[in-house]
């Protein structure tokens, strides 16, 4: 038995030993990389858009949003602006200017062609300009104004030089308009293209260029553009972009429900909750160009509340901002701290802000003479003068919602509104332009203007003419916002800028409340799609081409697995 058992041990350790020996001779096998996978040419999108068709040119589309979406995927322009606001080439190749300020030269892309394969040509940046200039068309006021006083001169066919009769360095917000095609339309007036057949055919030199209208009933609900193979960057990975009409967003959701669209272009408060309840469907969210604030009229001599910076100042901290941003816009806002926007290369990050502080806000009053009743009631100056004022704004629903939040939050602090609701038009007309008012709640709206340039609005040149309307008359906050006007040097004017929003929070001459912010719903099926500060709703596609439906996969080279031997 104990011969026995030494002979398995022996076998035992054998085996072992010979485990062992294979083990070390098994082949080491080199993984492959997994299948990347990679954006494809091809797919069908469609998008809901709020609104209606009414022209597909560039130059009509002002005062449509509907019509400034699809122009942003037909026509190109110069330059367009990234999300920081800053310009970024499109059909200029490059560009540059002289040190005062006053001469732009711009070079066009050397394989930048019209949808009907012409060339893109200097002779075509003059005409579009030409009739920015007309007083035919329904084009904003300003500017028209500003085309009329700048020069042009064709150097060749690709380089146009522009000359200023001053500097202004917001002059390349105005460079983002699409472009016309000469060839087409130079024997069209301006007044004959309001209703030229053109804007039902248009060419241009964009991403996409248009297919065919779809019509029911004699009147147009949608179109269908493809994608542009000569594209003078790189051609969309999405064949086919298909928009379809819609009165509201209700409609645009149940289309989408319906597999009609994939797309919603827009989501506001009143479909918010309804769209978050839609698992397949992505929410994008994009700050507005917009700020909704209270102007303060700092020039009428029956409030002199108003003009004391620490009594503005403690009317801020007296208001629940946050509380505004969560209920009465549902969240849709950003809380604002001063008149340029954040993420913007201009914006200043390290400016103080001022938080919701009502007991530190009454200290304030009292240290500044005025008295709370104890059993409550209106804050009162010593001459008996009641802290109290009337504040106009849009009567609508949300206006109101705000105004009331407003006059609650006040009322905690003694300070007493009287709301008083007007139309938007008389807002402006009868309060705001004559300095009629005490204080308004006002939607400024900088739609297409990427460049902050806050001079109109706090200027001291523009209190009597311009829209200063608070009629903040600080002749160091002009300074600087001039200095960033004129010059071309960007850290001079973000330095500019930065001591300007500084000097705002310390004087407060009107009370920011919240930057909007835009929302937008796409399937994700889409991939590829991104949206960040918006400076217009078509912004969104700025990266169309990069969008995509199709993927292939990408396979690594196959490598040949390799066997290490031992060593000898």
């Amino acid at each position: 038995m104990k011969r026995l058992r030494w002979q398995i041990l022996i076998v035992t350790l054998a085996l072992i030993a010979i485990a062992i020996l294979l083990l070390t001779q098994q082949p080491t096998v080199l993984q492959t990389t997994a299948p990347v996978v990679q954006p494809s040419t091809g797919g069908v999108y469609t998008e809901g858009i709020i609104g209606s068709f009414g022209r597909l040119n560039p130059v009509l589309s002002f005062y449509n949003s509907a019509d400034r979406d699809v122009n942003a995927l037909i026509y190109g322009g110069l330059v367009r602006f990234d999300d920081r606001g800053l310009p970024v080439a499109d059909l200029a190749e490059s560009w540059g200017y002289s040190q005062d300020g006053m001469v732009y030269n711009f070079s066009i892309r050397q394989n930048a062609v019209w949808h009907d394969g012409e060339p893109v040509t200097s002779e075509d940046i003059t005409f579009t300009v030409d009739l920015l200039r007309s007083d035919d068309l329904p084009i904003p006021e300003d500017l028209r104004a500003l085309w009329k006083q700048i020069e042009i001169i064709i150097i060749d066919e690709k380089t146009i030089q522009f000359r200023l009769p001053e500097p202004f360095s917001p002059f390349l917000d105005y460079l983002a308009f699409g472009l016309l095609p000469k060839h087409i339309l130079e024997n069209v007036s301006a007044e004959a293209l309001i209703d030229h057949s053109f804007n039902l055919e248009p060419i241009g030199s964009g991403p996409y260029e248009l297919d065919r209208l779809l019509t029911r009933d004699g009147a147009i609900v949608g179109l269908v553009l493809t994608a542009f193979e000569d594209y003078y960057a790189t051609r969309p990975f999405i064949d086919q972009f298909v928009v379809r009409y819609y009165d509201d967003e209700s409609s645009a959701l149940a289309a989408y429900r319906a597999g009609e669209v994939l797309g919603i272009s827009r989501v506001t408060r009143e479909t918010l909750m309804d769209v978050l309840q839609e698992p397949e469907l992505n929410l994008y969210t994009g700050r507005l160009p917009q700020l909704t604030l209270i102007y303060l009229n700092l020039d009428d001599q029956r409030l002199a509340f108003f003009q004391e910076a620490n009594l503005r100042r403690a009317l801020v901290m007296s208001l629940n901002r946050q509380r505004l941003v969560d209920t009465a816009m549902a969240g849709q806002a950003i809380l604002a701290d001063g008149p340029i926007f954040p993420g913007t290369w201009a914006y200043y990050d390290g400016m103080e802000r001022i938080p919701y502080d009502p007991d530190t806000a009454i200290q304030i009053f009292k240290e500044a003479g005025y008295t709370i009743p104890p059993g409550g009631g209106s804050v009162r100056a010593n001459e008996g003068t009641d802290f109290s004022f009337e504040m106009v704004y849009p009567d609508d629903p949300l206006h109101t919602t705000i105004v009331e939040a407003i006059r609650s939050d006040w009322a905690k602090v003694g300070i007493e509104i009287t709301p008083v609701p007007v139309s938007y038009n008389e807002l402006v007309d009868v309060y705001l332009e004559p300095r009629s008012y005490q204080a308004a709640l006002v939607d400024l709206n900088l739609m297409q203007s990427p460049d902050p340039d806050p001079y109109p609005f706090w200027g001291q040149a523009q209190m009597t003419a311009g829209q200063n309307y608070s009629q903040w008359n600080d002749r160091r906050a002009s300074e600087y916002l001039e200095l960033a006007r004129i010059s071309v040097d960007l850290e001079e004017r973000a330095k500019a800028y930065r001591n300007f929003q500084v000097r705002f929070v310390q004087e407060m001459p009107a009370i920011p409340l919240f930057y909007p912010v835009y929302s937008y719903a796409v399937d994700n099926q889409v991939q590829g799609v991104t949206v960040g500060s918006l400076f217009d709703p078509s912004d969104r596609f700025a990266d169309v081409a990069s969008w995509f439906l199709v993927t292939q996969r990408a396979q690594a080279p196959e490598q040949t697995p390799t066997v290490t031997l031992p060593a000898e």
